[in-house]
């Protein structure tokens, strides 16, 4: 394992709240307002503000987003620019920088992780195109998938949910808490994982009771008022 591997891997062993952001395209002339400039700069704003709070890791994820829906995908060399920016954020943070599903796009960034789903690229082509170095982690949505995972060399974290419905997942089944518990049961602290979908500070007691110490967040932070505040308030309820 090279250096950068070791620190990227004690990094994600170390996280707790793990953060995915769309572009914030459809926010940026409200950023510009507030003076934040350069590209994408509601992007910067809100991922800086989520940083300061005590996010680990935070994953650029456009898909079914306000600003796709109204501008439409995030192109390639869009994308890239866009992580370009959480590249920036995230290095003076200490944190990890996340591409969602296409791993030509976490190599051209340098991202430190690139997360997959169940239907994208086989976990074989994908580590083919990020080399070793970079994290790989992958959605889990039943049992059978969660032990798959934990036992695959190739992935070094995977999530389980959603725990709840959520519009970030339009149409997904929620397979709940029970797909937690099987986690924590099965797993335990032998691999990272985190819970995901539809939590926020009302029910990330129950996900913490369920057995989870690691959580993704969309809504929760980039829906509320004071992004710092929720993010410090989520992360000292996950170190409980």
């Amino acid at each position: 394992m090279t250096d950068l591997a070791g620190r990227r891997r004690a990094r994600l062993a170390d996280s707790r709240l793990y953060l995915c952001i769309d572009a914030r395209r459809h926010l940026d002339e409200q950023a510009r307002e507030q003076g934040w400039g350069g590209e994408y700069p509601a992007l910067r704003r809100d991922a800086t503000a989520a940083l300061a709070g005590g996010v680990d890791l935070v994953q650029l994820r456009d898909k079914n987003s306000v600003g796709e829906r109204e501008q439409g995908p995030l192109e390639a060399a869009h994308e890239l620019r866009a992580l370009a920016v959480l590249r920036e954020v995230c290095d003076e943070a200490g944190a990890l920088v996340a591409v969602n599903d296409r791993a030509d796009i976490a190599a051209a960034s340098g991202a430190d992780v690139l997360h997959i789903g169940q239907d994208d690229l086989p976990e074989e082509w994908a580590r083919r195109i990020i080399g070793s170095d970079m994290i790989l982690g992958v959605s889990c949505h039943a049992p059978d998938e969660v032990d798959a995972a934990a036992a695959d060399p190739l992935f070094d974290y995977f999530c389980t949910g959603p725990v709840w419905p959520t519009p970030t997942k339009p149409g997904r089944h929620a397979p709940g808490l029970d797909l937690v518990r099987h986690a924590a049961t099965t797993v335990g602290d032998s691999r990272p994982w985190f819970a995901i979908g539809g939590i926020d500070s009302p029910t990330l007691g129950e996900v913490v009771e369920a057995g989870a110490r690691r959580v993704v967040v969309v809504r929760a932070i980039t829906g509320a008022a004071d992004p710092t505040s929720a993010a410090r308030d989520l992360r000292a309820a996950l170190l409980r």
